[in-house]
Order: structure tokens, then sequence, then C-alpha cells
């Protein structure tokens, strides 16, 4: 009898242990789900101002940024527009400076942060879409990019997305290019 129990504790057990997502699991162990496609660079605050003005963010917006870093774009939508704010990020040791970030900001409502690849991530939820990567991960990220709903909206800082899609509009913020697009 006391086997059976065992064997049953163990099988809820596993199938627990399974049910637990992989991100979740990974958030835990605190190891990265993969390496980095590129490594850390914050955008200053200004391009991030310019980057929300130039997507038009009001408070009715998703904002989804790809490669969160310290979570200062979701963090700022939510403050100045009041916008939802989603950081994706692969490394967890961002996450935690964002959680940090988002803890001191008051809108914890309003912003979370998803220790996940952006590549695996499912975005369609987005109206506003943010990105800082290499030009080759902004072209592996359109086809995903342009399956999201008409309107929505993507700002890139300094990359664009090659001579296939070009954008609608840039601007220069100090000597930093942002680049727009509308998904039609």
């Amino acid at each position: 009898m006391r086997s059976r129990y065992v064997q049953a504790a163990a099988a809820l057990a596993m199938a627990i242990v399974l049910a637990v997502p992989a991100a979740a699991q990974q958030a835990t162990t605190g190891k990265p789900l993969r390496d980095p496609d590129v490594i850390y660079v914050p955008t200053p605050q200004e391009v991030v101002d310019a980057m929300l003005t130039m997507a038009n963010v009001t408070a009715k917006d998703v904002v989804y940024d790809l490669g969160s870093g310290d979570g200062r774009i979701p963090i700022t939508a939510a403050q100045k527009y009041g916008a939802r704010g989603i950081g994706i990020d692969i490394n967890p040791e961002r996450i935690k400076e964002a959680e940090a970030n988002l803890a001191k900001a008051n809108v914890g409502d309003k912003v979370k942060f998803l220790n996940q690849d952006l590549f695996e991530t499912d975005i369609s939820q987005a109206t506003v879409v943010t990105l800082y990567l290499l030009p080759s991960l902004n072209v592996k990220l359109m086809p995903t990019l342009k399956k999201l709903k008409p309107g929505t909206r993507i700002v890139s800082h300094s990359f664009d997305m090659g001579s296939d899609w070009p954008p609608e509009k840039t601007q220069d913020v100090n000597g930093r290019t942002i680049y727009y697009w509308t998904i039609k």
C-alpha cells in the first residue's frame, strides 16, 4: 500500500514539474535559456522618449519591448502614457534589474517582464513593438512582426529591417537614428 502511495506521489510530482513552463523553470535556476544574441547596451532615455512619441503611444496601447534590458521602455510607456508594457529578455540578470527598476517606478500594475526568447514569445497582443537589436535579428523577426494586427507600430533604435522593408519614417535623436513602421 505504501509503495503505491509513493509511486502516486512521484507521478504527481513529475506531472507538476512537466507542467511548469520552461520559462518558469529557468527563472528559478537563474541560468540563461540560451546565450543572448547581443550584448546589453541601454537605450538612452532621450531615445526612449522619442521612440514612444514616434509610435504615438497612448493608454490604450500594449507596448512589447523585445530585448528589454533594464526595462526602461515599458516602464516609461506606463509612467508617461498609461500604456501596459511587456518586456522580453533572454538574460535573467536583465530581468532582475528590470524588476528592481519596476519596483521603484510605481507602475507594477501595468508592466511585467518575461524571461523568454523573443523569437519564441507570443507577441500577438502588441499594439507597439520596440527594438534595439542588430539588423540580422530585425530581419529574422520580420515574419513575426508582419503577422501582427494591422495598425501595430514598430520602432527600432539604430537599425532598420533591410531593403525589403523600408521604414515609413526615421528620426535623428542626437546622432542616433530611430526607424518606424506600421503593420498594414
